[in-house]
């Protein structure tokens, strides 16, 4: 570790353990687990409740798991854009707008796809090709979102010389810390 750089907490335990099972319920779903069996099913509604309660945790949980710490405004989200198009890349302790703006959506299609999936089970919907096709769709863009997910990790893990993922797994980043005559870079005065 570089001496400008200190080790800072970052994800609590509720976050990493919602993040690394929700992770599993969703890879089984879609690559192991047999479509509308109790397993899939199951799994399903237990991907929708870590949500649900990740939910709850943005708005109780520790500093960098609160919404308040990351949302995605449009003013960070300009600011981060215009940082990255002209090559600054600001090491952000929790999510960057970017990361906090796929985050939601992610957490978005698995809501959506637990309602589908409930929703076939039901009278109104059992064997409803249009649902199904929803759920289909739902999973597919899930799936494909992960992926881009996690190919964005590893580049802005490279780009930025922290490694994303083993701070998920440790809840711990090496933060550069400025020097005692360097000012606090523009863009984290503006959060």
């Amino acid at each position: 570790m570089a001496d400008n750089t200190q080790e800072i907490k970052v994800w609590d335990g509720f976050v990493r353990g919602f993040h690394w099972t929700l992770a599993a319920c969703v890879l089984g779903n879609y690559f192991v687990l047999e479509d509308g069996e109790a397993p899939h099913r199951w799994a399903g509604y237990l991907a929708a409740l870590l949500v649900l309660s990740r939910v709850v945790w943005g708005f109780i949980g520790s500093r960098h798991a609160r919404f308040a710490d990351f949302f995605p405004t449009p003013r960070r989200l300009q600011a981060h854009w215009q940082d990255m198009r002209q090559g600054r890349l600001h090491a952000h302790a929790g999510h960057n707008p970017l990361g906090a703006l796929m985050m939601l959506w992610l957490m978005a299609l698995v809501l959506g796809l637990g309602l589908s999936g409930y929703l076939l089970g039901t009278d109104a919907f059992w064997g409803d090709d249009g649902m199904q096709e929803l759920h289909e769709a739902l999973a597919n863009i899930l799936i494909a979102s992960v992926g881009l997910h996690v190919l964005a990790a590893v580049l802005m893990s490279r780009l930025g010389g922290i490694n994303l993922i083993k701070a998920m797994v440790t809840g711990v980043k090496p933060m550069p810390q400025p020097d005692k005559e360097q000012a606090v870079p523009e863009f984290e005065a503006r959060k």
